[in-house]
Formats: structure tokens, C-alpha cells, sequence
């Protein structure tokens, strides 16, 4: 799945442009390289996204395409 729809689905940015926008910005990174929106996340991998001060550390834990708002936190979990 592409980060910038990863990142919609679990719900952590709220729209996928916004997203795109974040990855084009190098605000977000897959396993300490750079991410572009089209890249491509897999279960496992680490994610780190800046907004503004603040950064925080995921870890992919699931991918799915269609996330009720309840099972958004299922996707991931967070690191430190």
C-alpha cells in the first residue's frame, strides 16, 4: 500500500493529500530513508513523521484498505 494512503487509513493525518503533501516536504520516512508519497509500506516496517516540533515512531502492523474509525489503531502501534 502507498504511504500517503497508509498514513489516511490508520487515521494519523487526516487526508490523503495532506499526506502526499507531508512525503513531498520529507516530513515522513520508511525505515530511516526519505518516503515519497507512491512508496510502498509493508507489515513491519518503521515510520517516522514530523509535524511541525514533534515527531512520531510507528511500527506497521497491519495494512488494510477499507478501516472503520474503530479499527484505525489496529494498523500500528507506536515506538517510544
Amino acid at each position: 500500500m502507498r504511504i500517503d494512503k497508509f498514513l489516511k487509513n490508520a487515521r494519523i493525518i487526516k487526508r490523503r493529500t495532506i499526506a502526499k503533501e507531508a512525503c513531498e516536504q520529507g516530513r515522513v520516512s520508511i525505515n530511516e530513508k526519505q518516503a515519497k508519497p507512491g512508496d510502498e509500506v509493508k507489515v513491519g516496517d518503521i515510520i517516522n513523521i514530523t509535524f511541525g516540533n514533534e515527531s512520531m515512531k510507528i511500527q506497521v502492523l497491519d495494512i488494510s484498505d477499507n478501516v472503520r474509525k474503530d479499527n484505525a489503531l489496529e494498523l500500528y502501534k507506536k515506538i517510544g
